[in-house]
C-alpha cells in the first residue's frame, strides 16, 4: 500500500510542525504541505495532489465553506477544538469524512485517518453514558437487542453472514433475516451504509494500523 498523502490546514505553526513531526513517525502516512491561511487552500489542494486533508475548522470564520469544494478533491477530516454536534454534523453534511477534536490524543486522529482511507465516516468517540444511550436505540427511536447491536458491530469489522452465523452459533438464514430487520429499523439500504452507521455512532472502535 502506498502512503496517504496529507496536507495539514492549520492557522498555528507550532500546532503544524507538532503533527508533522508526529504523523512522521508512521511509514504510511506523508505530509506533502502545510497551509496556514484559509485563503490559499484551495489553490494549494489544486497543486498538490493528495489523498487527505486534515482542516482545522477553527482557523477562519468562513472556512466551513470551503469544505464542499476541498471535498471533491481529496478526503478531508475535519479538526476542531469545538464541542459543539452542530458544527460536526454541518462538517459532514458539506462533504468532511470524519471530525475530530483537538483535546484528544494523535492515536485518535491516526484511527480517523484510517476510517477515512478505508471509505468510512468517522466520527468522535463518545462518553460511556451516551454510548450506551446511542447503541440501545436506532433511527426513529427503534431499539437494538443486544443479539442486533452483536450483528452490527461484526458487520461492520467486515465478516461475512457465514461467519456472523459461526460467531453466533446461529443459521445463515437467520444472520440474513435480522440484517434486514436492522436495516429496517436504523434506516440503512445495505452493509456498507450499516458499517458507516456502527461508526459514526460509536458502536465500533477502530484500531489504528498506521
Amino acid at each position: 500500500m502506498n502512503a496517504l498523502k496529507l496536507i495539514i490546514a492549520d492557522d498555528h505553526a507550532v500546532f503544524r510542525q507538532g503533527l508533522k513531526s508526529l504523523l512522521a513517525t508512521y511509514p504510511k502516512l506523508e505530509v506533502v504541505a502545510e497551509v496556514e491561511k484559509a485563503a490559499d487552500l484551495e489553490h494549494t489542494v489544486a497543486e498538490i495532489s493528495c489523498d487527505l486533508i486534515v482542516l482545522d475548522l477553527q482557523m477562519d470564520h468562513w472556512v466551513m465553506d470551503k469544505i464542499a469544494a476541498l471535498a471533491r478533491r481529496a478526503h478531508v477530516v475535519v479538526l476542531t477544538a469545538s464541542e459543539s454536534g452542530e458544527d460536526a454534523s454541518a462538517a459532514l453534511r458539506l462533504g468532511a469524512r470524519a471530525v475530530v477534536q483537538k483535546r484528544f490524543a494523535l492515536e485518535t486522529l491516526i484511527a480517523a485517518i484510517q476510517a477515512v482511507a478505508e471509505g468510512l465516516i468517522w466520527l468522535p468517540p463518545t462518553s460511556p453514558a451516551e454510548l450506551e444511550h446511542r447503541s440501545g436505540r436506532a433511527a426513529g427511536g427503534a431499539r437494538l437487542t443486544p443479539r442486533e447491536l452483536a450483528i452490527v458491530k461484526f458487520v461492520a469489522e467486515g465478516l461475512r453472514n457465514a461467519e456472523v452465523a459461526a460467531k453466533l452459533a446461529i443459521t445463515e438464514g437467520t444472520v440474513k433475516i435480522q440484517l434486514n430487520r436492522i436495516f429496517h429499523k436504523v434506516g440503512v439500504r445495505d452493509r456498507v451504509e450499516l458499517a458507516n452507521y456502527a461508526f459514526r455512532n460509536g458502536l465500533v472502535k477502530v484500531k489504528a494500523r498506521y
